[in-house]
């Protein structure tokens, strides 16, 4: 876990930092956890169904976040995770004011360690994630990005046990 962060740390710090379009910043809770992830943002300049008011896009979002377990059944635990997410996004193309969007995601993560308390185990480091989602950016140039997401992490069943859990995450992005 610490050498792929590291590694994700160097690729996001290297000579290509200029390239990154964004920033974000989530924080979640659900099944007795609370979730707090950072992320940039890679546009991918790339946009379908571009007639009318709404245009489909997307980015890719790699983030670093921590989970931390509140539960009374003891052994709580803080989890730390490494991600890379591909969002696709229906978007309106409002030019000016509010621009409406909702969005849905599937998302790769390595967390360590693979417990958040004594009845929550995820079985192993690799888990997959799925969230849908709805916002708006604003702003002169709509640069800011409010939203509200529903996400739920598990291994897919590939070990057990596979408990999973469910966030509710509000998000704040910023885009150069």
């Amino acid at each position: 876990m610490k050498k792929i962060g590291l590694l994700i740390c160097m690729l996001l710090f290297s000579g290509s930092v200029s390239a990154v379009d964004g920033v974000s910043v989530e924080h979640g809770n659900g099944d007795l956890a609370d979730m707090v992830r950072v992320g940039a943002l890679w546009n991918w300049n790339k946009q379908w169904s571009t007639e009318g008011d709404w245009l489909v896009t997307g980015f890719w979002e790699v983030s670093l976040g921590t989970w931390r377990g509140n539960s009374a059944a003891g052994n709580s635990q803080t989890i730390g995770e490494v991600g890379i997410t591909p969002v696709f996004r229906l978007q309106q193309r409002n030019l000016s004011g509010l621009a409406p969007y909702a969005e849905g995601a599937f998302s790769f993560y390595l967390i360590s360690p693979t417990f958040i308390n004594a009845n929550r185990k995820f079985g192993s480091s690799l888990q997959f994630s799925e969230h849908i989602g709805f916002g708006a950016r604003f702003g002169d140039h709509h640069e800011f990005d409010l939203g509200y997401s529903f996400q739920h992490i598990s291994n897919g069943g590939i070990k057990k046990p596979n408990h999973g859990i469910n966030f509710r995450e509000v998000r704040f992005a910023y885009h150069f």
